[in-house]
């Protein structure tokens, strides 16, 4: 139950840079908006813990109540206006698998673009299933160091029902149950612990060294498509 994550450093970074640049509220509101699709039109946080999650990661960047409650009217609407998730699967030189969520309202649009980032970098994309049966679902808590080491991270964590945590130079990632998600974020907030994001994630069950002589085009695909306003996520098997 330890570790150390170079793409955690990068995805920390990349998020910073995203709120910088002002996709924040356009990510958030999708995600809100699909939080409430995807479990029939409930609206409220409490019944519906991805919503809750969202809502809190709004909350977190300062986005307006207007907005928030425009994102969740925003699921009852269908036609224009409307917007959907999908999820591209594919891999990169090197044994590398991506998993790409995103929401959009124009999936012919958002997967022109997404394969023809693919290509430019040298990548494919694949039929669905072939990659995503590599990764579980988690939940995923990023938190602050302050000054705290690996060992006092990992007793915290394990007191508060989480069930793994990595290391990197940014700060900690919590792994959690899905369904244990809220639990633990409560527990550490309870200790005093510094959240700065959390939410429903996936995880690779078998890690992939990166190859130094690929890095450079790797990591420019994955943060390149973190950059899409259509992307939500990005998840790979990259150690």
């Amino acid at each position: 139950m330890s570790g150390h994550s170079k793409w955690s450093t990068i995805k920390r970074q990349k998020g910073r840079q995203d709120i910088k640049r002002g996709q924040a509220f356009t990510k958030i509101s999708n995600a809100i908006t699909i939080a409430v699709k995807q479990s029939g039109g409930v609206t409220d946080p409490d019944s519906n813990p991805r919503l809750r999650i969202a809502i809190e990661e709004a909350r977190r960047v300062n986005m307006p109540k207007d907005n928030i409650e425009r994102a969740i009217q925003r699921a009852g609407h269908k036609g224009e206006g409307g917007v959907e998730e999908v999820v591209y699967e594919g891999f990169v030189p090197g044994g590398i698998a991506v998993i790409v969520e995103a929401v959009t309202d124009n999936p012919n649009r958002t997967t022109s673009e997404i394969k023809s980032l693919f290509g430019k970098y040298g990548a494919s994309l694949a039929t669905p299933g072939a990659v995503s049966y590599q990764f579980e679902n988690v939940g995923e808590i990023a938190v602050a160091k302050n000054n705290k080491s690996l060992d006092e991270m990992l007793m915290i964590a394990a007191d508060a029902g989480a069930e793994d945590v990595l290391e990197d130079s940014e700060g900690f990632t919590i792994y959690t149950g899905p369904s244990q998600l809220s639990k633990v974020k409560d527990s550490l907030e309870k200790q005093g612990i510094e959240i700065e994001e959390a939410f429903l994630s996936k995880k690779a069950m078998t890690k992939v060294t990166l190859d130094p002589s690929k890095e450079e085009a790797v990591l420019g695909l994955l943060q390149t498509l973190e950059s899409l306003e259509d992307v939500q996520k990005v998840y790979t098997n990259i150690s």
